[in-house]
């Protein structure tokens, strides 16, 4: 495993990715030491380390750089941790705009493999666990990371409204929570129920066919059909 002899601000990881740099810090920054640091953090938790084990010093040692370097980027260890678990996360695929439900069934399906990820990875569950404990670092990962995916379903679910494939007569961030909730709480609440291929398109079907528009209603007529599901056209809820 490599190492950097000394402390120039990014000869450790030349030409890795790592984390962006976070607006407003105030203070020149290197790509490539970043990437060192956030490297590092993750081959000791790879190896073994727990957070308790973790040091702004150890993390220092690890990545070939000075600890001054670490705390010119990181206040300290949980800082430095939420980026690390940033630089875990894979970005949503954009919606292909074919119809909502196809969309939709896409947004879930992303949930699902991030959901097998996090069981299959002892790495991701370990910088997860950490960061949702510390109550003002998952306020600001929520407020980067989560809230974004979180107006992309809800721009999904308007577009739907517009397009006669929901009803427009419900409120959209209760029919984001029905869409989301089912697999966020296998996912994370009930780590013991399976995460079946599949399971996306059913959430999403059951979901939409109890927010169809209603046969006849004025301006939606014709349209319970569009979102591709199977069941019956004009179905109440």
């Amino acid at each position: 495993m490599s190492r950097a002899a000394e402390d120039p601000e990014g000869a450790a990881a030349e030409g890795r990715p790592g984390p962006a740099a976070p607006a407003g810090r105030g203070r020149p920054r290197s790509a490539a030491a970043d990437s060192a640091i956030i490297e590092a953090v993750l081959r000791l938790i790879e190896d073994g380390v727990s957070i308790g084990e973790l040091s702004m010093e150890r993390i220092a040692r690890e990545a070939g750089v000075g600890k001054a370097t670490v705390y010119r980027r990181w206040s300290g260890k949980s800082a430095l941790l939420l980026d690390v678990m940033r630089s875990l996360d894979v970005p949503s695929p954009p919606p292909a705009g074919l119809s909502v439900r196809d969309d939709l069934v896409s947004l879930l399906e992303f949930l699902r493999r991030r959901g097998l990820a996090k069981r299959s990875s002892a790495l991701l569950r370990t910088v997860v666990s950490h960061v949702q404990a510390q109550p003002e670092l998952w306020a600001e990962y929520h407020d980067t990371v989560v809230r974004a995916r979180r107006e992309a379903l809800l721009a999904l679910l308007r577009r739907g409204v517009a397009s006669g494939e929901i009803r427009g007569d419900r409120d959209l961030e209760t029919l984001a929570d029905l869409f989301v909730g089912p697999m966020l709480a296998r996912a994370l609440l009930h780590e013991w129920k399976e995460l079946p291929e599949g399971l996306a398109a059913d959430i999403v079907d059951t979901v939409l066919e109890g927010v169809r528009p209603l046969a006849g209603t004025a301006g939606t007529a014709g349209t319970a059909g569009t979102a591709g599901t199977a069941g019956t056209a004009g179905t109440a809820g």
